[in-house]
């Protein structure tokens, strides 16, 4: 399809992109039941690698199947369908051109490590490119001790996706001894997130919803002199798109813990009306029975059709 007036906005936020970069960043922009409106929705399944297959799948047991998801994310009408290497191998021929793939380029385990996370390399933009993708993924944990070495990590990432013609989507999870737990989901630790990843070349940034509390002593200095509105969800979400780069990044927002339906479609209201580039939702889609998952997934959307 052609690129509508709104795509085109948004790609010209990359003008110093390849024509390559900027392809893919269109092929997910336009793909899907909200192509062409600016908006996205993505299907996320890391999960199994992050957080174990029992916990990840066991409540809807045929998501075991990596086929599953390419099929659950073509039904319900997504932008993209994002996973780690094994699970893109799985599916990625058998539905080759259905659906805009991301590659996820590093994942971590529970079953050991340091207490600062620091996620494996697993996958790359070769990869990527190997089984047709239109994007990479990566995860960085601002707040652990072992940041500087995955933004090392991530600008060699951007630098090969780049060379291929491919954009960079980011996690940008704000972890580690640097902060405590509360402090994660801060309005200005996922602010700073954000800014941090568009920093380091993210053309998609992927950031949790935020909560109404400044955490860090230097940063409540800054909001007192210069207050932002963030009594409701949606205000703290214009601060965060307003971050990175003035909202010249496309920001997505994760759909976080399972959750029921009512409060997921009350949290993409927010997001929407706070100018957020959409949603990327793993655990609240397929862990539900397939139909359930489908239909919340086609609510989500229409809100995000306005």
């Amino acid at each position: 399809m052609a690129n509508t007036e709104k795509v085109r906005a948004i790609l010209s936020w990359y003008r110093g992109e390849s024509p390559g970069v900027l392809s893919n960043l269109a092929r997910i922009l336009n793909h899907g039941t909200l192509g062409g409106t600016g908006r996205v929705v993505i299907l996320p399944v890391d999960q199994g690698f992050e957080h174990g297959p029992h916990r990840s799948f066991l409540p809807n047991p045929p998501a075991m199947d990596p086929d599953y998801h390419f099929s659950l994310a073509v039904e319900a009408g997504c932008n993209a369908y994002a996973a780690p290497l094994g699970f893109l191998e799985g599916g990625a021929a058998e539905h080759a051109g259905e659906v805009p793939l991301i590659l996820k380029c590093n994942s971590s385990d529970l079953l050991g490590g340091p207490a600062d996370p620091w996620p494996a390399v697993t996958g790359s933009a070769r990869d990527a490119a190997r089984l047709g993708c239109a994007a990479v993924g990566f995860t960085i944990y601002p707040g652990s001790s072992n940041r500087n070495a995955q933004y090392g990590e991530l600008r060699e990432l951007v630098a090969e996706a780049r060379s291929l013609g491919l954009p960079t989507v980011v996690w940008s999870y704000p972890r580690g001894s640097g902060l405590a737990k509360d402090a994660e989901t801060a309005l200005d630790v996922v602010a700073y997130g954000a800014h941090l990843a568009a920093e380091m070349g993210a053309h998609v940034v992927k950031v949790k919803p935020p909560k109404a509390l400044i955490a860090r002593d230097d940063a409540k200095k800054a909001y007192e002199k210069h207050p932002v509105p963030m009594e409701s969800l949606a205000d703290r979400v214009r601060h965060v798109v307003q971050c990175a780069f003035a909202g010249r990044r496309l920001v997505v927002f994760s759909g976080g813990e399972a959750k029921g339906r009512e409060e997921i479609l009350e949290e993409v209201r927010q997001v929407h009306r706070g100018g957020g580039s959409g949603s990327i939702m793993g655990r609240n889609s397929f862990q539900r029975p397939r139909a359930d998952a489908v239909a919340l997934l086609r609510e989500v959307m229409a809100i995000y059709r306005g």
